[in-house]
């Protein structure tokens, strides 16, 4: 008997840390952290493959989780169009990842992600995340979600702004004032915020 409860008191101890474990790996990169998967070969609607280190300047990298479909992105396309040619004219690399595999079929397919990236005016890589590996490792989970390194690690994460609904409300721009800060060298007063938006579709 003895035995038998040893056993089921190992069991459930496994189970727990299993479980705890299996927790710790969907949470989101802390701030300072470095870039998860760097080396990670995405396919860019240029039909090149492109990896986030050899996105990144000297002065850091913008990551933003995005895609063709979800209501949140198309109420924010402006502004992401804004913030991602601010980037590009600042020294700053950008990258827009789509990783909604569960839609790879449908409206979030290759083919209509270039539709989508010629119809926007974007001139930042737009890529696929493949199994959502990257959305993983970054613990991603809307869109859109941003992310933005300096030369250091991970200076800002989460939304563009305080109004996704509406533009024209805004009262304090989140990604703005962070790549503004970066840009000089400093430090984002406010470094974390909540992300709100469509969740990312991952294959289950």
């Amino acid at each position: 008997m003895k035995k038998l409860l040893l056993f089921a008191s190992a069991g459930i101890i496994s189970l727990g840390l299993f479980s705890f474990v299996k927790s710790l790996s969907g949470e989101e990169i802390a701030i300072n952290a470095s870039i998860p998967m760097a080396d990670y070969k995405m396919k860019d609607v240029s039909g090149k493959s492109i990896s986030l280190a050899e996105s990144k300047t000297a002065k850091g990298l913008l990551v933003i989780f995005s895609c063709n479909t979800c209501p949140y992105v198309k109420l924010s396309e402006k502004r992401i169009k804004e913030y991602s040619d601010y980037c590009l004219a600042n020294g700053i690399g950008c990258v827009i990842i789509n990783s909604n595999e569960a839609q790879r079929t449908e409206e979030d397919s290759f083919e209509e992600m270039t539709k989508y990236y010629q119809k926007q005016g974007l001139k930042c890589p737009y890529t696929v995340d493949e199994k959502s590996k990257l959305a993983d490792a970054f613990g991603a989970t809307r869109t859109p979600q941003c992310f933005l390194f300096n030369a250091k690690g991970l200076a800002y994460k989460g939304a563009i702004d305080d109004n996704v609904k509406d533009a024209a409300a805004v009262k304090t721009f989140y990604l703005k004032d962070a790549l503004v800060a970066v840009v000089k060298g400093d430090t984002p007063k406010t470094q974390e915020t909540k992300s709100i938006g469509c969740t990312i579709k991952r294959l289950e």
